[in-house]
């Protein structure tokens, strides 16, 4: 097991944690910053066209939704249990729950994807790109455009927290992390907690409003 060594400009191992714990923080107060600047697009847009914004939402697949729903919700718990595993020092456990995190993340944007094809298939698309004739509100293609670009920055969100997860699971097989070392290990749940939050606030918006 390699021993962590402190950066030189920190007093000690407790501030330089306090400090990493500060700048995720800091971190994601302007992610949230950023998806409520859309969440709060969508609630003046959806208190403007209600009736049009009920009948888009009914094109969208609950089924995928929920599914989705589910599977980010379990790989939050797997998350949570790869930190813990990781500071009572059973890496081998830390790096099974990472594995199962990844699976999960990786069939969240494989249903993901699936539904994004049905959806350039039935001409479901933003703005001018809108073709599908099965709903004639002038302004359906607004939910359309909020719904790709809220899902979509979302799942870049997963596609990086995947990337992150996977450092840490390079690092715990290397045997970089144990009880008295696992920042990196920790701000990575945290981070993906938050994905995992956003999604939940997204699936009743978009998929559940009819």
């Amino acid at each position: 097991m390699n021993t962590h060594v402190v950066p030189h400009h920190f007093d000690s191992a407790d501030q330089a944690y306090q400090a990493s714990k500060l700048g995720i923080w800091l971190f994601l107060v302007t992610e949230v910053l950023l998806f409520g600047g859309l969440f709060v697009a969508y609630i003046m847009y959806r208190a403007m066209y209600p009736e049009m914004f009920h009948e888009a939402s009914k094109l969208l697949s609950r089924p995928m939704g929920a599914i989705n729903t589910i599977v980010l919700i379990c790989s939050s718990f797997t998350m949570a249990m790869a930190v813990s595993a990781t500071q009572r020092n059973d890496s081998n456990r830390a790096n099974q729950y990472l594995i199962v995190t990844l699976f999960c993340a990786a069939v969240f944007l494989i249903i993901k994807y699936f539904e994004y094809s049905h959806k350039f298939h039935e001409g479901l698309l933003p703005g001018m790109y809108f073709t599908f004739e099965g709903l004639n509100h002038p302004k359906a293609p607004l939910f359309f455009s909020l719904y790709f670009m809220m899902t979509g920055l979302h799942g870049i969100h997963v596609l990086c927290g995947m990337g992150l997860i996977l450092w840490m699971l390079i690092r715990s097989n290397r045997g970089e992390f144990s009880s008295q070392y696992f920042t990196p290990m920790e701000n990575t749940g945290i981070y993906w907690h938050l994905v995992d939050l956003i999604w939940i606030y997204l699936f009743p918006l978009m998929y559940l409003i009819g």
